[in-house]
């Protein structure tokens, strides 16, 4: 299954990566998949080696995940079987199979981010709930940028322009309206988001998701738990949309 990631990373080194994750890294995610009915049915896109499908499990929920990689899928099964290996493209579920669905820092690596969220609608029932947790790479405020794209003032003020163009396209000619693509980064070691291809971001996903038939219930710049008051406080006005990473989440439009 060639990709852009075999130029930038190693399978089995990259799952080392994401089984050392602390559990705070995706307990949000986790909670916010979580469905709301008892045995309600979640996957889990790019599930890496499996942590929030495992919980999801235990918590007894029919919990599913799928991933491109074979390296994390072995890992994933060990905690969960219902974890499948696929394409990258095609969900291998029938239309509005689960309650939620979700993906955890995968859509800026995927190779075709609109396709991807489309996807991820599809396999929602009406009136589920999506969930997409990605960095924000157009972010203009904040500090330890950890990638080139988010680092230096030049960047900085790029990345605000770039989102006030977009903001205006999408109210003028949304339908040219695509995720900005950008190259990885070949280099070793490793590390993470090298291999990211998409420019993703809050206002970016928020309208992929009303394109197909969501309504926003939530975007924060937070996708970690943190204090009530500083929640609020980063995410109360547009500046969160310059700020830390891309947190969305959707309800899917019930059929009419």
């Amino acid at each position: 299954m060639a990709s852009h990631l075999d130029k930038v990373r190693d399978d089995d080194s990259y799952a080392d990566i994401l089984a050392n994750w602390d559990a705070g890294f995706y307990a949000r995610f986790t909670d916010t998949l979580r469905p709301s009915r008892p045995g309600g049915r979640v996957l889990d896109i790019g599930c890496g080696v499996g942590q929030a499908v495992a919980a999801l499990a235990k918590e007894g929920f029919e919990a599913h995940g799928v991933d491109v990689a074979s390296a994390n899928i072995d890992r994933a099964r060990v905690g969960n079987p219902r974890c499948l290996l696929y394409d990258g493209r095609r969900l291998p579920y029938r239309d509005g199979t689960f309650d939620t669905v979700g993906a955890l820092n995968v859509l800026e690596h995927v190779q075709d981010p609109e396709s991807f969220v489309a996807e991820a609608v599809r396999v929602c029932m009406p009136g589920g709930r999506l969930v997409l947790s990605s960095p924000n790479f157009l972010r203009f405020l904040g500090w330890r940028d950890y990638h080139p794209r988010m680092r230096g003032l030049g960047n900085k003020w790029r990345n605000l322009m770039g989102l006030l163009r977009r903001r205006r396209q999408m109210r003028e000619n949304p339908e040219g309206v695509r995720f900005e693509r950008m190259e990885p980064i070949i280099k070793t070691p490793f590390t993470p988001d090298d291999d990211a291809i998409v420019c993703t971001n809050a206002l970016d996903m928020e309208f992929f998701l009303r394109r197909n038939g969501c309504t926003i219930e939530l975007s924060a710049c937070t996708d970690r738990h943190v204090q009530p008051w500083m929640d609020k406080l980063l995410n109360a006005t547009p500046l969160r949309y310059g700020l830390f990473n891309a947190f969305v989440v959707a309800r899917k439009d019930p059929k009419p």
